[in-house]
């Protein structure tokens, strides 16, 4: 199957969408092929204008920005591939000196490479809108990240909506870890990937990737990506994952 990078990118902007519109501090704009997220998490991904085209429109970008900017103090812009100098000139005029890359990877799920199933102690079950504080608390402490760093992110009915499932690593009854499925366009985007610093090294990461991917695949998936960290990348590529684009992410330094 051919993974397109317009379809992970449309399936990653309904994605940080249906976030935005469920998430109970979130809003969500769009100006001509700009869009504009904001979660309030002090995470400058998550707060963030963006072009879906390889050609960004200036002009609703910066509108965009301007928006996002306004109400977001960590934020950022992201664009596909490679930045113009436009569109650095850009980030530059909001303050945004700094610069990442994004890898986004991507799979056709015939082609997912999974276990045979784990008969280990450790399990991974979903969780709803109801266990949303303990859920925010193992993903704040699995990133080893400031309390109230993520804010309301996974608050309010995001657990709860149709495309979004979220999960939970337990060992003996204790949560140890996280993970997220998003389901949008016929891909099934992985989130949250993130073990307590005290589990790791046990294969609970690959456990809860698995656990998402095999719902995904189980609700229609036929494609799966997500953003890959350079320590989690050999994972998910021994999975089957291969890198389709890099975006660029101006930011604050």
């Amino acid at each position: 199957m051919n993974i397109t990078a317009d379809r992970m990118a449309a399936a990653y902007s309904d994605a940080i969408e249906t976030l935005c519109r469920t998430n109970p501090k979130g809003w969500y704009a769009e100006r001509a092929t700009a869009r504009a997220a904001v979660t309030q998490a002090a995470v400058a991904s998550l707060n963030a204008a963006y072009d879906t085209t390889t050609e960004p429109d200036p002009g609703s970008l910066d509108e965009m920005a301007t928006e996002v900017g306004r109400q977001a103090a960590h934020w950022s812009i992201m664009v596909r591939g490679e930045a113009g100098d436009e569109v650095a000139d850009l980030a530059a005029r909001h303050g945004l000196l700094a610069r990442s890359e994004l890898p986004f990877l991507a799979c056709a799920t015939e082609d997912i490479v999974l276990s045979g199933g784990s008969t280990q102690h450790p399990s991974v079950r979903q969780v709803g809108a109801a266990e949303s504080d303990l859920y925010t608390e193992i993903l704040t402490r699995s990133f080893e990240a400031p309390d109230g760093l993520f804010g309301s992110l996974m608050g309010g009915a995001v657990l709860d909506a149709d495309s979004i499932t979220g999960y939970l690593a337990e060992e003996s009854g204790r949560p140890v870890g996280t993970g997220l499925g998003m389901r949008n366009s016929g891909m099934v985007g992985v989130f949250n990937i993130a073990v307590l610093p005290s589990a790791r090294g046990r294969g609970l990461g690959r456990l809860i990737t698995e656990t998402v991917l095999r719902d995904g695949i189980a609700a229609g998936a036929d494609a799966a990506y997500l953003q890959s960290s350079a320590m989690g990348r050999p994972l998910y590529e021994s999975m089957g994952f291969a890198l389709v684009e890099t975006w660029t992410m101006f930011h604050a330094r």
